[in-house]
């Protein structure tokens, strides 16, 4: 059955091509022709159910008021950004160099391997922010710097003290972990300039993964650099690369060894392998993971105590996040994370330790909390406080206050209870200093699955929050600089490889 027509991409020649996703035995499939390379069909999403779910969580569209190309080219092949893009940048992304300690096989980046250098100056780079913050009517709050590998940079330390200088809020490198291990001090220097996060590629528990995903063992390097991260108090994001038939096994080991390390690591974003880059693309199929695979997976290894059904996708927090940016009268135009609603999905989990040699209890936060009442409940008074009809914030709060118990289930453990009570504090009592300990006690479990031109789809692209800053002005959104310009704006900005020495 026919869902919709869309625009793709050729995975030969990366011409953009009409493409048709559709519902066939379960799955959703993409299928498009290239006149040269002939047809192809690739799967889109595992299951058709989940797809219908995500449905029901369309995003709202958020137009950039001030793009920086014209909109004279039919999309995907004008990027940066035009006035067909229809959300703002939640985060954004520098690769401040194509240099790499590592040569990944998985690695979309194609580091190392091109045979050149690109490395923006501190001046670009510093450009590059100020266009980011200058987007209207949202200026990015987040930055990740990447690469390559961002912390061979000597002056990764300077570059994290620039973007706060320039106004982020949220500053994060995306990075291997080798010189966090390496250099002890590495990420006392890093907190101090004002770095948020370490977003951490950690593909198992085990030598092996490592071994298939980056060419070597590198479990003792994550080690350190987490041990590392903790001394000096930074937060750690874990970032596996999930490749069927590698490491998918271990996504249960990922998640508890997380929950072990949670005095820092606050979450696991799991991304299933992107075919782009140096990635073979002739056994996508068999290597193919989708967001459906994972939640199944993640049920399987829980023994059902995290089902699918306590998965959302990034938009369906937009009725929160509107209700905080209403009630705060100094600030009414916040960012939301309104992404396509088939880009990702995310739950909170909570864990209670058990005695004895059995398996600790999860409990994902829809055991607590009846989430899509809330997220109508919400939606309810963000109607009422832009139209007027509540006459003060106190009285909003109080009317939320009185349905959120409504919406907790029974709490059966003091454990559970003091989560429950946090949760009040938060929705119901306008108490944001208890986000804080919300975050201790929830690990955040997430799956984000960035599209290659295989399963390229045009409407998530417009609808795209991670872009690229680039050093011509442009914002790109993820996937098209992955899948369609990186390699040339490296080129136009390339040095000669000998320059390094």
């Amino acid at each position: 059955m026919k869902i919709k027509d869309t625009k793709s991409l050729c995975p030969e020649c990366g011409k953009s091509l009409s493409a048709e996703v559709y519902d066939e035995d379960g799955k959703i499939f993409i299928k498009k022709t290239c006149d040269e390379h002939g047809e192809f069909i690739n799967t889109y999403w595992g299951d058709d159910q989940l797809y219908n779910k995500m449905d029901e969580y369309t995003p709202s569209i958020t137009k950039i008021e001030n793009p920086s190309v014209p909109d004279e080219i039919s999309c995907p092949n004008n990027c940066g950004l035009c006035s067909k893009h229809e959300t703002s940048t939640v985060l954004g992304l520098i690769d401040v160099t194509n240099r790499c300690n590592l040569r990944c096989p998985v690695c979309f980046a194609n580091a190392a391997a091109a045979g050149y250098k690109y490395e923006p100056t501190q001046d670009e780079i510093r450009q590059m922010l100020r266009n980011l913050r200058s987007l209207k009517p949202h200026p990015c709050p987040a930055i990740q710097y990447a690469g390559g590998e961002p912390t061979v940079r000597k002056d990764i330390v300077e570059l994290v003290e620039m973007a706060k200088e320039e106004g982020f809020t949220h500053v994060q490198i995306a990075t291997n972990g080798i010189r966090l291990a390496k250099k002890e001090s590495l990420a006392k220097e890093l907190k101090d300039a004002g770095l948020n996060t370490v977003y951490l590629a950690f593909d198992g528990v085990t030598p092996e993964p490592y071994i298939n995903n980056r060419g070597k063992d590198l479990l003792p390097f994550k080690l350190d650099a987490i041990e590392n991260c903790r001394k000096a108090g930074l937060g750690v994001v874990l970032v596996p690369t999930l490749v069927k038939g590698v490491n998918d096994h271990q996504i249960g080991d990922i998640i508890k060894f997380a929950f072990d390390h949670s005095e820092n690591i606050y979450g696991v974003n799991f991304q299933p392998v992107s075919f782009a880059g140096r990635t073979p693309s002739e056994h996508v199929e068999e290597q193919r993971i989708t967001i459906p695979d994972f939640v199944s997976i993640i049920e399987e290894v829980t023994d059902g105590q995290v089902p699918t059904e306590s998965f959302y996708p990034p938009s369906s927090v937009e009725p929160i996040a509107e209700f905080i940016s209403l009630l705060d009268e100094e600030d009414t135009a916040k960012v939301t994370l309104n992404c396509h609603q088939h880009c990702g999905i995310a739950t909170y989990v909570f864990r209670e330790k058990t005695d004895g040699p059995g398996k600790d209890k999860l409990i994902p936060i829809t055991d607590f909390i009846d989430v899509d009442d809330l997220f109508n409940k919400l939606k309810e008074y963000n109607e009422k406080l832009k139209s007027g009809r509540f006459g003060s914030r106190k009285r909003v709060l109080a009317g939320l206050t009185g349905n959120l118990p409504k919406m907790v289930h029974t709490s059966r453990s003091p454990e559970e209870l003091e989560i429950t009570k946090i949760l009040i504090n938060v929705f119901a009592r306008g108490d944001y200093d208890a986000l804080g300990n919300f975050s201790k006690d929830a690990m955040l479990i997430s799956c984000m699955h960035f599209m290659d031109p295989f399963n390229f789809d045009e409407d998530r692209v417009k609808k795209c929050v991670i872009h690229y800053a680039t050093p011509d002005g442009r914002i790109i959104p993820f996937c098209t600089m992955n899948s369609m310009y990186r390699e040339s704006i490296e080129k136009k900005f390339a040095q000669p490889l000998k320059s390094n020495k």
